[in-house]
């Protein structure tokens, strides 16, 4: 058997120009970290050699790709050509939460697929190679942070090119800076689910016309001064930063805030919070707030109907849990 893993993300700023409509024409830049919170998928021979059988939220056991009725999954084993296996998934949170798990699942198949097989693929590959099943062959209207991040791992600051390279650079910083970090993110789960491909839509479109790609530049820009500020060891400037980016990002596209999301976010901020944002594309799914130390009580008070989740950054990145190659 061999298992794998992918990390699931947290953008703090810049999401929305790894869109290709924006990246394209202007460059883009995300900054974001991969908590420890994880896809798995497993793999290991069936015994019905001429069938496959694939564990999700569903059961399927088919006898050719074209029966698989799991878009991901169809596209990913007919790619290389794999038969007579059984593959299951898993995940710590649930998928259209905001956490980037769709690109989480296709980075860490890519990589059972390859490790089956017996081939070496880098971080760099595993998530280009997801861009191109996710973007290119599945035509979902997404940008190219969630698999980078996925892939890669870690406090990360990515740069989108014009030409579709994309630049990854860790923030560095002293070890007291990270778990200062790590304990004044504060992250809350609203309930529901979004459509990602919905929203990023219509921001890929809207971010066509002028204005709103100048708020998206603006949005770069206050992405790149979070950067220069973390490396300086400067932490608490995340929740300005945040609040400054969330309150451009919701004018990009109508879905993205609502009723409950913004009282959400105006609780937390009268309780003392300095910043935060919804995860993801919008709507729906997890919240994050930078909270100091002495108003973290009170945040928490007056979110008390939410249920909160331990933020704990990961720097693994993609990975192989368990490899077995005597019984696979």
């Amino acid at each position: 058997m061999i298992i794998t893993r992918a990390p699931f993300r947290v953008s703090f700023c810049g999401g929305g120009s790894d869109l290709p409509s924006f990246y394209e024409k202007y460059g883009g830049c995300v900054l974001s970290t991969t908590i420890r919170k994880y896809m798995y998928l497993t793999i290991h021979n069936y015994f019905h050699k001429d069938q496959i059988r694939l564990k999700y939220s569903q059961t399927e056991t088919v006898k050719d790709y074209d029966e698989i009725e799991h878009k991901y999954f169809k596209q990913c084993l007919r790619d290389f050509g794999i038969s007579g296996v059984e593959i299951s998934s898993m995940a710590d949170i649930p998928s259209g939460t905001g956490l980037g798990s769709s690109s989480s699942f296709t980075v860490a198949l890519l990589h059972l697929l390859h490790t089956y097989k017996g081939e070496y693929v880098s971080k760099y590959k595993l998530a280009k190679d997801a861009c191109e099943v996710e973007i290119d062959k599945l035509g979902e209207p997404i940008g190219k942070q969630d698999q980078f991040a996925a892939a890669f791992g870690g406090l990360k600051f990515y740069e989108f090119q014009q030409n579709g390279f994309v630049n990854v650079e860790p923030i560095v910083m002293a070890p007291q800076s990270y778990k200062t970090l790590e304990d004044n993110i504060l992250m809350f789960y609203l309930g529901g689910v979004h459509s990602a491909s919905a929203i990023l839509k219509e921001q890929s479109q809207n971010v066509k016309t002028v204005d709103k790609a100048q708020v998206q530049q603006k949005m770069c820009d206050l992405t790149r001064t979070l950067k220069e500020e973390l490396q300086k060891n400067n932490v608490d400037a995340m929740g300005e930063l945040l609040h400054e980016n969330w309150m451009l990002k919701k004018s990009l596209a109508t879905g993205i805030s609502n009723p409950l999301i913004d009282e959400t976010y105006e609780k937390a901020i009268n309780a003392g919070a300095l910043g935060g944002k919804l995860l993801g594309a919008g709507g729906a799914g997890f919240m994050i707030f930078y909270v100091k130390e002495d108003h973290q009580k009170d945040v928490r008070d007056a979110l008390s109907h939410l249920r909160e989740m331990d933020f704990e950054m990961d720097n693994s990145g993609a990975s192989i849990v368990h490899f077995d190659k005597e019984n696979i």
